[in-house]
């Protein structure tokens, strides 16, 4: 991307959150200094003659500087599952490509509980979430040198179900303000960055608790942040009504939640129950909050229940819907792996692996129709999220096949075979700048450079289970294994 200008970045459509990928951050700043800049500042400085005005036009020019370049605009943080922008794209850096568990290691400390999620970073606030047995959820706070400052326990654990599974698998998320978590039990809470608890909810304990009928595995859905909420998709199978012999074959109790960021009371619910049967009707995704259209409006997309649908960020309503990803009705593809977007498309991992379909952004109603760009077979993984950047997708698949695909075309442009173990690739890869790192399950982590020709630069073995996503951060990669957190730098 071209440095911009900063009368360039006023200018710019409504739709910023999925055009200006650079400058993205989940809190208000940026999106009230847009707004204000179309409303006010722009328009003055446009008028403005500045022969005639020289002092006041100079002074509105700093005042664009100061809002778009200061250094809390600019810095480098890690706020949310998936990175800066919940695309798995970072800048590239100077990122190591090789290390191991004891050459590289800046610093590593243990982990004192149980965790799958991936830790979420702000300035010198590491934020990380576990499960000490079935005894207590907690956040803790490290610094950036692995020092913890302070820990949090919020409700009582739910275990995992299976060896690196947890009660803490959904991953944390910030607005440089307050830190948001969630955990398998329904604990919803928002804390400061001192600890402090600002509220606490529990999901299940507002809108229906979880049994093994409802959620067979392991929540997985981390929270998002739009302006005013944090939302959460819970998608579920029907529970067993009593005395019945089995549930019923549709979900009756799947739905969207938005809390108000600051109070924590429920903004809005909106229902999402969709003829996808058994299994099927479960989801483990992460939302995504891109724009809508040219509108200023903030659409939340949601993955699973064999459709892809979008919300309204004010109400939850639906705004449009795509599906079904199931034309067969298959009772038991759950979907793990998460959507993941472009400026002008979603891409949506679905059937365990056996698709990626391509959807072009906005629309309403029923877009299955019209807005279907393109489907490919067996190239995604059940659990890895894609990558989607400069005009192409990056999808691999549990076994290690990683496929490089023309977004514009659909045409394969290369594939490459990562080494096969009898573990998987559960991990979603990320991409900084030509390089992508990519986790598998029994922590050897790949590094790619891709291209016309693509090719292995390292292979990493921690020794330690994992299936968190790496985070690249100031040319250090923070790993967060089943046992440890590593900072690896050169």
């Amino acid at each position: 991307m071209q440095p911009l200008s900063p009368l360039s970045l006023f200018v710019m459509q409504p739709d910023y959150d999925s055009r200006c990928d650079s400058f993205r951050k989940p809190d208000d700043t940026f999106r009230d200094s847009i707004y204000w800049s179309e409303q006010i500042f722009l328009p003055l400085f446009l008028a403005l003659e500045a022969k005639k005005f020289p002092m006041l036009y100079r002074a509105l020019a700093t005042l664009f500087v100061l809002l778009f370049f200061s250094p809390d605009t600019m810095a480098e943080n890690w706020p949310q599952w998936r990175g800066p922008n919940a695309n798995s794209v970072v800048p590239a850096g100077d990122y190591p490509a090789t290390w191991n568990a004891n050459e590289g290691v800046a610093w590593k400390v243990a982990l004192p509980g149980k965790g799958s999620s991936t830790p979420a970073i702000w300035e010198d606030n590491l934020f990380l979430t576990y499960n000490v047995g079935t005894a207590a959820n907690t956040l803790a706070c490290l610094d950036r040198q692995g020092k913890e400052k302070w820990k949090v326990e919020l409700g009582t654990a739910i275990a995992g179900k299976y060896g690196i599974a947890s009660g803490a698998n959904p991953s944390p998320v910030t607005d440089g303000t307050y830190v948001y978590v969630f955990f398998k039990s329904g604990d919803l809470a928002c804390l400061d960055f001192d600890g402090t608890i600002v509220w606490h909810q529990n999901v299940q304990q507002l809108f229906g608790k979880d049994t093994s009928d409802t959620i067979w595995w392991d929540l997985g859905t981390s929270p998002v942040l739009t302006r005013r909420s944090v939302v959460l998709a819970y998608q579920r199978s029907a529970a067993k009504k009593e005395a019945a012999e089995k549930p019923p074959t549709y979900s009756d109790n799947s739905f969207v939640v938005a809390f108000d960021r600051k109070s924590g009371d429920v903004n809005w619910k909106q229902d999402r129950n969709l003829k996808a049967p058994r299994e099927s009707a479960q989801s483990y995704t992460t939302p995504l909050v891109i724009g809508h259209g040219r509108s200023r409006i903030q659409a939340i997309v949601v993955l699973g229940a064999d459709h892809v649908t979008a919300h309204d960020e004010t109400d939850g309503k639906e705004l449009w819907r795509f599906g079904t990803l199931n034309p067969n009705h298959e009772e038991y593809w759950r979907s793990i792996a998460s959507a993941t977007f472009t400026k002008d498309y979603i891409f949506a991992p679905y059937a365990r692996g056996g698709s990626l379909t391509a959807i072009k952004h906005g629309g309403s109603g029923d877009v299955t129709g019209s807005h279907l760009h393109w489907v490919i077979e067996n190239v995604s993984s059940d659990c890895a999220t894609p990558i989607a950047s400069g005009g192409k997708v990056y999808s691999g698949t549990d076994r290690g096949m990683l496929t490089s695909i023309d977004i514009a075309t659909g045409e394969i442009d290369w594939q490459i075979e990562l080494e096969k173990s009898g573990k998987r690739y559960k991990s979603s890869p990320i991409l900084a700048g030509d390089r992508i790192y990519w986790a598998r399950e029994d922590g050897a982590i790949f590094v790619l450079q891709v291209g016309k020709e693509p090719k292995i630069i390292g292979k990493n073995e921690m020794g330690e289970s994992m299936v968190a996503t790496p985070i690249l951060v100031d040319g250090q990669l923070f790993l967060r294994t089943l046992d440890h957190l590593y900072c690896i730098s050169k």
